[in-house]
């Protein structure tokens, strides 16, 4: 793991790592939704060290197996969600980031298992990539059955929670007829770029590729960024009000969250799994704790007043007791800028969710409901921001 500085409360120990992680994936909650409680065991009986290497080597192992399970299961059904098992198996191996050789083959494994996966799905995924300054985007499309062009939803991850899951996401918002293009938050993932100021250039490209798309209806698009993604999307909902029709912070950074005191408190939060601090510090391309707390200042929308200015119509979303970025952020974007809408779940924590809420209820709805309002609204012709 990433070496522990003494202003960070330490982290878990081996046997309080084995156990959490095998307690986490046999509830179901997050990482590791999708691994089979049987290959957490195995994993965790395996792991010997608290060296990043051996993490990414044990669960490549058990995902390995799940993968020739996949391979001899006589059923399409099976297959594939023995396929889904197996991405959900080798991301646990690359969480929360790619700090190593080994965890960077893990991800490779994940995303071809994820692959084999969306074959065995009836909706279609298309793999897209966009010439990006030198280097590329890569996204996945998918839309719904029937005529385009559709509304479209540009939804980003966070931290550690990158665009394969993204993509499964969107299959809650093909049903009501809205494409997604699913993509990595800078610094995170496939990114081409990583996090800094301006980086939300990245997303406006995508945007011009939406225009250009036969699939998009380019007068109805949205943005949605999940955890940290949530800072981009408000940022991008700025740069972009003219061709959004909303964006949702879903709880993301605004400011609080980049200040130093915030971050000695926040990277030693149980909440999180494992190498918050690596995770975070990756985003930015940095390495030392002092160069992290000396870079994420920056990344306040309170500079230059950018929290004021115009924007595109938001939902601000999160939970009142989260204890990786802090409600302080969401409530500052309520009361700044243009008026937008809030769903803050009292009892929530990362996102809001808890306490009966989680990722399907929360799309299904706050999202959804929020998205088709907005439709509705620019259907009939009627002020986009009310």
């Amino acid at each position: 793991m990433t070496p522990i500085d003494p202003r960070i409360a330490p982290p878990r120990t081996l046997d309080e790592l084995r156990q959490d992680t095998v307690k986490r994936i046999t509830a179901g909650g997050y990482p590791g939704r999708g691994v089979r409680p049987v290959d957490a065991e195995r994993a965790m009986a395996a792991l010997s060290s608290l060296d990043p290497e051996e993490w990414a080597k044990v669960w490549m192992d058990v995902g390995d197996r799940v993968v020739a399970d996949a391979e001899a299961a006589t059923s399409a059904d099976e297959r594939r969600e023995l396929f889904k098992s197996a991405y959900a198996t080798y991301t646990m191996g690359r969480f929360p980031t790619i700090s190593t050789p080994g965890k960077q083959a893990s991800y490779e494994k994940a995303i071809a298992a994820y692959s084999r996966y969306a074959d065995l799905l009836p909706q279609k995924l298309e793999v897209i990539r966009i010439p990006f300054e030198g280097k590329e985007i890569i996204g996945y499309f998918r839309k719904p059955e029937g005529p385009g062009p559709f509304p479209l939803m540009v939804q980003c991850g966070g931290l550690d929670y990158w665009k394969e899951n993204v993509a499964d996401e969107a299959l809650s918002y093909l049903p009501h007829g809205i494409c997604v293009f699913a993509m990595d938050m800078p610094g995170t993932g496939q990114s081409p770029i990583k996090g800094d100021v301006g980086s939300e250039r990245v997303f406006s490209r995508v945007l011009d590729w939406a225009e250009n798309s036969p699939d998009v209806d380019s007068t109805r698009m949205f943005m949605r960024g999940v955890s940290w993604g949530g800072h981009w999307a408000t940022r991008v909902a700025i740069a972009e009000k003219d061709r959004l029709l909303g964006a949702i912070n879903h709880g993301g950074a605004v400011h609080h969250f980049f200040q130093p005191d915030w971050q000695l408190k926040a990277l030693g939060t149980r909440e999180y799994l494992l190498d918050l601090f690596g995770a975070r510090a990756n985003v930015f391309g940095v390495k030392t704790l002092d160069e992290f707390l000396d870079y994420g200042p920056r990344m306040s929308l309170l500079h230059d007043d950018m929290i004021d200015r115009p924007c595109a119509p938001m939902l601000v979303m999160n939970g009142a007791k989260d204890s990786q970025v802090p409600i302080a952020d969401q409530l500052l974007l309520l009361t700044r800028g243009d008026a937008k809408d809030g769903w803050i779940n009292p009892k929530g924590v990362h996102m809001g969710f808890g306490a009966g809420w989680g990722p399907d209820r929360t799309i299904r709805e706050v999202i959804v409901p929020w998205l088709l309002k907005k439709l509705a609204l620019h259907d009939s012709g009627g002020a986009a921001g009310a």
